[in-house]
C-alpha cells in the first residue's frame, strides 16, 4: 500500500476509535429551574444551543455529579474531555458494563 494511503487508513481508524467512546448525548432536556450552561429555555424544556461546544446534560439526583460531570444548576453537565455517559442509578445496582457513582450509573470505558 503506497504510504499516502496508509497514512489515511490509519488516520481513519484513530477517528472511528476516538468516534466509538461512550460520551453524554446532546439532547433537549426536561426543564428543571434554570436551563443547563449552553442551553435555553423552550416551553418545558431546555434545548441545546447550536454554539457546537454544548455539552450533554442530565438532570441532577441530590447534591452531587457522576465522575466527568460537573455541576450546573439542576443538572450535570459532561466535563470538557470526559468521554463518559451516565444515567440516573434505579435501585441499588447498575446494569452490566455500567459502574455506580453516587446516585448515577457511569458506563464503563
Amino acid at each position: 500500500m503506497p504510504r499516502p494511503l496508509l497514512l489515511l487508513a490509519l488516520l481513519g481508524s484513530i477517528a472511528t476509535s476516538t468516534a466509538a467512546l461512550a460520551q453524554q448525548p446532546v439532547r433537549p432536556l426536561p426543564k428543571v429551574g434554570g436551563c443547563p450552561l449552553g442551553y435555553y429555555s423552550s416551553g418545558s424544556y431546555c434545548v441545546p444551543s447550536t454554539s457546537g461546544d454544548t455539552r450533554g446534560a442530565i438532570e441532577k439526583s441530590g447534591s452531587s455529579c457522576p465522575l466527568g460531570f460537573y455541576s450546573s444548576g439542576s443538572y450535570c453537565l459532561s466535563s470538557p474531555n470526559s468521554n463518559r455517559e451516565a444515567i440516573q442509578k434505579t435501585g441499588n445496582s447498575c446494569p452490566l458494563g455500567w459502574f455506580s457513582s453516587g446516585s448515577y450509573c457511569v458506563k464503563s470505558r
